[in-house]
């Protein structure tokens, strides 16, 4: 009879089981390895945060914070919320730490899971896995697109080619004033209701970022940003565009992008992918001065990015692509009698102290099923012992893809192994 489990899984709170879990850390793990060659160092967040610093540091009019935060009490009647995004909690520790002292730019890479109440789709769930690179400290055209070729390595390291880099500039303090003010005239000319109509009046770049048909219509004609910067934000952003030419990192001006953070100035890009239909974002970011002074720290810059790691999945399993599995393992053990199993243990032992990943028969099984167990690990080489080759001092080194097989010395099996691998 097959039994039920009396819980499940909060809707949205996806478990990750191999193995299918493969993709997901090989994917995380190239995303990372793409920050490292950066020169990025980890940073690990909380995942409480006092609920004030998503509110003051996201933005209330924005929709992370007015409709999807996890927010509730604490015991001591203290407002908490589940990490929505990354940035505000990496500024937040970059100010407690007086990380502003050392070496400018901080340069940080973080993985792990963020929350947000939404409707769960494909690859959009309410635990969220993000990996996030922030620089902070240095307001230079270069480290921007430095921050957006480790994004853009990221997806080429784990093989994906269908996807695009959008970018624009969302401005600076001495031209979003009066572009702000330009956008409110243009908006109140408009038949909005009246949801809308107040969040022109704590954001109006919120109302082009509105994803209702009617709502798109009514502001095809906006005035954009890109066409009101400053002297000063122009030059910033063709330096950007410049050095994104010299690192070899394709993209397409978008000058009606608007991010879902109100925090991002200067230069904002992000990653879409068509193979993933409406929901086409796996990825964005973008430079927040700013940010850092408005949580009480010092009046520093940065920059950053956050990747969604599901969405980098899908994007993959769009293209018909698929990453190894890394806990694929490359030899599996075949022990025919105690004895052999003894030894096949502490063989495995040697094999892994050798960088070798090694699994085993267990439980006593026949060599047909301990076979068939063999072929299922998706290991190259299978090691077969019994008690006749114990005796022998041999191992039989088996090709799992040929059926070959030739009898090895015991005392040469880490040798003969990692000679047969390459």
């Amino acid at each position: 009879m097959t039994k039920t489990s009396t819980f499940t899984a909060p809707k949205g709170f996806p478990d990750y089981l191999p193995p299918n879990s493969g993709q997901f850390v090989a994917v995380r793990d190239a995303l990372v390895g793409a920050a490292r060659l950066a020169g990025f160092g980890h940073v690990e967040l909380p995942i409480l945060e006092d609920t004030g610093l998503f509110a003051r540091g996201v933005g209330e009019s924005t929709d992370v914070v007015s409709k999807e935060m996890w927010t509730f009490d604490d015991r001591n009647g203290r407002s908490v919320t589940m990490r929505p995004e990354g940035t505000a909690g990496v500024m937040r520790a970059a100010i407690e730490h007086n990380l502003d002292r050392g070496q400018l730019p901080v340069k940080l890479c973080y993985a792990g899971p963020f929350f947000r109440y939404e409707n769960v789709q494909a690859g959009r769930y309410r635990q969220l896995q993000q990996v996030g690179v922030e620089a902070i400290g240095i307001d230079d055209p270069a480290l921007d697109a430095e921050v957006i070729a480790v994004a853009d390595a990221g997806f080429k390291a784990v093989g994906l080619t269908g996807y695009r880099l959008e970018v624009t500039s969302l401005g600076d303090d001495t031209c979003r004033p009066a572009y702000r003010e330009l956008l409110q005239e243009f908006l109140a000319k408009l038949p909005l209701d009246e949801d809308t109509r107040r969040r022109a009046q704590i954001n109006p770049l919120r109302v082009l970022d509105d994803k209702r048909p009617e709502v798109r219509e009514l502001t095809a004609d906006a005035p954009l940003m890109v066409d009101h910067l400053s002297e000063s934000a122009k030059a910033h952003f063709d330096q950007v565009l410049e050095y994104l030419d010299a690192l070899g990192v394709s993209y397409v001006l978008n000058p009606r992008m608007v991010r879902g953070l109100d925090y991002y100035t200067k230069t904002t890009f992000e990653f879409v992918h068509d193979g993933l239909g409406a929901q086409s974002g796996i990825g964005g970011g973008g430079r927040y001065d700013g940010l850092m002074e408005r949580l009480g720290g010092p009046a520093l810059s940065g920059i950053g990015f956050g990747i969604g790691v599901d969405r980098t999945v899908l994007a993959l399993a769009a293209e018909g692509k698929s990453l190894p599995d890394p806990a694929q393992v490359d030899v599996f053990g075949v022990p025919l009698g105690a004895a052999a199993g003894r030894e096949l243990v502490a063989m495995a032992g040697r094999l892994r102290a050798a960088g070798i990943r090694v699994s085993q028969s267990y439980g006593g099984r026949g060599v047909k099923g301990a076979m068939k167990a063999a072929d299922r690990s998706g290991a190259r080489f299978a090691l077969v012992l019994g008690d006749r080759d114990l005796a022998a001092g041999e191992v039989g080194l088996k090709d799992l893809s040929t059926g070959e097989q030739r009898q090895i010395p015991l005392g040469d099996v880490v040798a003969e192994v990692t000679a047969a691998l390459g």
